[in-house]
């Protein structure tokens, strides 16, 4: 069975249309998409370039508006919120991890990390801070800039800072796209225990079909539609679905 497809939806799209520009040089980035993603588990999204595959976790995570079709997030339709209740949503109820690890300069990893609940002005637990820090394993690392941190140990950071509020949803924008081998692999091992151990659901978008492989479903897009809906499974086979969906 796979794992999370019995769990219940945490983010659904139905029939989600995004159109950018006008008459003939309109350009329909999504074509009518229908997913729904499980709690607690942990989906690759892919595609070719030009797929849709980041309008789709834009509008998931309510970056984004679509042109046509509704986003559900955590029981909440996208579409009803006005600006306000939106950011409060993206806020409270969504982490965001992206290809540049988006950490402020001037504050340490402890503070970067804490960031979102400063923002909201909250306290974070103090024992969730503890096992955060521990399991991005930058425990002697808290009050470095992150000029004195590597890319992976910044990544983790950004990942931590995702997870503090323990929001319903994490998308992941080609979260190791600036990383090398082994970077990439500490990060994704991260997103994996952020599932399995945290309990936490994890959107990624990703080119790399070993990235991919740390997935439990994989999910692929072409031509703004939905070409393939199914378990994750080894990064070999993931190539062998992406050659088949075609460029």
């Amino acid at each position: 069975m796979l794992h999370g497809m019995t769990a219940p939806t945490i983010v659904s799209t139905t029939d989600l249309h995004r159109r950018y520009g006008e008459g003939p040089a309109a350009v329909d980035a999504l074509a009518g998409v229908s997913v729904d993603i499980a709690r607690g588990a942990f989906t690759a999204i892919m595609g070719a370039s030009g797929s849709g595959k980041s309008t789709l976790m834009h509008l998931m995570a309510g970056l984004d508006t679509p042109t046509g079709g509704s986003v559900r997030l955590d029981g909440v339709e996208i579409a009803d919120l006005d600006d306000k209740r939106l950011t409060e949503l993206r806020r409270d109820r969504v982490g965001f991890v992206f290809q540049a690890f988006n950490l402020l300069p001037v504050l340490t990893a402890e503070e970067n990390l804490v960031l979102p609940l400063t923002i909201a002005g909250r306290k974070p637990d103090a024992a969730w801070l503890e096992s955060l820090i521990e399991a991005v394993g930058l425990g002697d690392r808290r009050t470095h800039r992150p000029s004195e941190l590597s890319g992976g140990q910044q990544q983790r950071v950004a990942i931590a800072r995702a997870l503090v509020s323990k929001p319903a949803v994490v998308f992941a924008d080609e979260p190791t796209g600036n990383l090398d081998s082994n970077a990439s692999a500490e990060v994704l091992d991260l997103l994996r225990r952020a599932v399995d151990e945290f309990e936490q659901t994890v959107v990624m978008v990703t080119h790399d079909a070993s990235a991919a492989a740390y997935a439990d479903r994989l999910i692929v897009l072409a031509d703004g539609r939905v070409a393939h809906d199914t378990v994750a499974g080894s990064a070999d086979e993931i190539l062998d679905v992406m050659k088949a969906v075609g460029p």
